[in-house]
């Protein structure tokens, strides 16, 4: 035990190399939180450009459009996706712009299809009790359809923010000083791979962790909430 207390020192206390651990989470929270916003609106958009084939009953426009980019964003690896953003279209510069749009961009993909899973599970009838109250389609969409649709997607929403945080570790491609791209450093300094390694790994499972139990109190809520 106390091999692994001078050890510990060494590794975080000396040189004052917690704090570089401490910057990477503020990063890597910070472009989590950025990317889902992104990933949420740009989700929300492409699902209700995508509904336009059920509304009309055949393919339009805007829903081709709308499947060509999910297919394509499901389709190719988030770290192509980094590299490409931060080297061709901002020329290698605005890295966190780059790491925030190209996350939200990939979050999108799966967000417009959870967003549109949702508002298919609500029942018919929403729609029509909406339209028979004198509301247009947007506004009983807006009202009605949207609000239930999303509180049935909460879970599914709740994990694709986890699997972003857990994503943001390839920012180092980048030079990102990220939460992996810190215990990398601390490593280079100490030539020591384990407390680094597994410090980064514990605070990834201890934010992904807290994520899930909030989400499971939510939902723990909402249930209650049906209840009444």
């Amino acid at each position: 035990m106390a091999s692994f207390i001078e050890e510990f020192k060494f590794v975080f206390i000396e040189g004052k190399r917690y704090a570089y651990i401490m910057n990477g989470l503020k990063v890597t929270i910070g472009v989590s939180l950025a990317a889902v916003l992104v990933g949420v609106a740009l989700g929300l958009l492409l699902a209700i450009m995508k509904m336009t084939e059920v509304r009309k009953g055949k393919k339009t426009v805007l829903s081709v459009f709308a499947g060509i980019y999910i297919d394509v964003i499901r389709g190719t690896p988030s770290v192509l996706q980094l590299l490409i953003m931060y080297f061709l279209v901002f020329k290698s510069q605005m890295g966190i712009a780059a790491a925030v749009l190209s996350f939200g961009i990939n979050s999108s993909a799966y967000v417009a299809e959870i967003i549109r899973a949702g508002i298919m599970a609500v029942d018919n009838g929403q729609m029509e009790a909406g339209r028979s109250l004198g509301l247009s389609y947007g506004l009983t969409m807006r009202y009605i359809i949207i609000p239930q649709a999303i509180k049935n997607i909460l879970p599914a929403l709740g994990n694709e923010f986890i699997l972003l945080i857990k994503e943001t570790s390839i920012l180092g491609y980048i030079a990102i000083y990220d939460l992996t791209k810190a215990a990398n450093y601390i490593t280079t300094r100490t030539y020591r791979l384990f407390l680094p390694l597994i410090g980064s790994a514990v605070i990834y499972y201890a934010i992904t962790k807290l994520l899930s139990m909030l989400m499971a109190r939510l939902e723990r809520r909402l249930r209650e909430s049906d209840r009444r």
